[in-house]
């Protein structure tokens, strides 16, 4: 069968250069030098078809490995999916606890921050009762003393209307406000009765009159209105 065209060249440059057949008498030292340089070029001719045949075979080898190193890879994948899946549901269910207990401490921690508030301010709200319930009989008898009418004691009045002023402007600016009952219908909230009078120029449950003054901090009743109502 008629050799291809590679075949044949790789069988030619298969075959060395020395090989040719032997020269005339006359060319022997000629031929000589060029067997030497043949020598060192059949060391660098190009690869024979066993070196190619050698090089395929690695090649194969090396792209067979290859598979089989990814086929086994993808088997051991497949083998711990089951694994992975289970062990990312229980990483999920304990981020969900862990965030819903920082959830509830949250919850609870600004639960208590609003206590403590509630509390500094009830705190501050009684204590600020205390001191004005002691101040009111003080702030009383300077009322029941601008009342009286004694003659050639108008010096001594201006002095105690600015007093009984002054005190009165301290307990607006911490809010304390009063209740004056006079002609409002009486209400068990805020007015304590103290006696009751018929009179028929006044309604029934109407206040006639005003013993003392209710006072209030706040939405807090610190006293009721000492207070006469009438009666129909």
């Amino acid at each position: 069968m008629p050799m291809g065209r590679g075949a044949a060249r790789l069988a030619s440059l298969d075959r060395c250069a020395c090989t040719t057949p032997e020269p005339s008498p006359s060319s022997t030292a000629s031929h000589r030098l060029s067997r030497g340089s043949c020598a060192t070029a059949c060391k660098q001719r190009v690869p024979t078809m066993a070196d190619h045949s050698t090089r395929s075979n690695q090649r194969d080898a090396s792209e067979d490995a290859a598979r089989m190193e990814d086929e086994g890879a993808a088997q051991a994948a497949t083998d711990a999916s089951p694994a992975l899946a289970d062990e990312i549901v229980e990483l999920r269910k304990e981020r969900d606890a862990l965030q819903d207990r920082l959830l509830r401490q949250a919850a609870e921690f600004d639960n208590y921050r609003k206590r403590v508030d509630r509390d500094k301010k009830d705190f501050a709200q009684y204590a600020a009762v205390d001191f004005v319930r002691d101040l009111l009989p003080i702030i009383d008898d300077f009322e029941r003393a601008l009342q009286t009418g004694a003659p050639g004691a108008e010096s001594y009045r201006e002095g105690l209307e600015l007093i009984h002023r002054a005190l009165m402007d301290m307990l607006r600016k911490r809010g304390v406000t009063t209740i004056d009952a006079v002609g409002t219908d009486f209400d068990p909230q805020i007015h304590q009765a103290v006696a009751y009078e018929e009179a028929p120029e006044y309604g029934d449950g109407e206040v006639m009159e005003q013993f003392a003054r209710g006072y209030r901090l706040g939405d807090k009743l610190i006293r009721p209105a000492m207070v006469k109502v009438a009666k129909a």
